[in-house]
């Protein structure tokens, strides 16, 4: 559910972890965005499944109950090569939606390839290369030691450019169906 625009709001990313979960905060003031913070909560050390899943609930609903953000974006948990591993991802994905559900704020799910395709315009870009153009787009100049942060910060990014598009306006798969609909644009 992608709700309607508005001038002021403030968008909460997540990339979901039980070893590392990032987060991004962003405030969007007409058309400017602005970074409000980014980071990870590690859960490394924690052994107990359900211990991180706490934290990672706990976490949610700290930065919720800090920076009242209006929106929560989350990057949908991928298969990979382990089932288990999706399946530890889907629970961190799931408490966090039940930390922002508990404080009433809408959520967003978005796939990875949807993130990095919204920030770089690739689908399978890097976090190198995400991280690259958030530093441009929000105008920041430390790297953060762990990606996952700029992987959340992606999210709420992503979900304010998705909001900005609006239901009307066209999407294209790449520049050759833009210049296929839009001939007059060529250079």
């Amino acid at each position: 559910m992608i709700t309607t625009k508005t001038t002021d709001k403030i968008i909460l990313g997540i990339d979901p972890g039980t070893t590392i979960m990032g987060y991004g905060l962003i405030h969007i003031k007409g058309n400017k965005m602005e970074l409000i913070v980014m980071g990870v909560l590690r859960l490394d050390k924690i052994d107990d499944h359900a211990l991180k899943l706490h934290k990672i609930f706990n976490r949610t609903v700290s930065l919720i109950d800090e920076f009242k953000p209006d929106e929560l974006a989350i990057e949908a948990p991928f298969f990979g090569k382990n089932v288990q591993s999706m399946l530890k991802l889907g629970r961190a994905q799931g408490v966090a939606i039940a930390g922002a559900l508990s404080r009433d704020i809408p959520i967003q799910e978005y796939s990875p390839k949807k993130i990095k395709q919204s920030i770089t315009g690739n689908g399978n870009a890097s976090k190198e290369q995400v991280s690259a153009m958030l530093k441009t787009l929000l105008q920041f100049k430390e790297t953060p030691e762990f990606l996952d942060a700029t992987d959340g910060l992606a999210a709420a990014v992503c979900h304010y450019f998705q909001a900005k598009k609006g239901p009307s306006q066209k999407s294209y798969t790449g520049w050759k169906a833009f210049l296929a609909e839009n001939p007059g644009k060529r250079a």
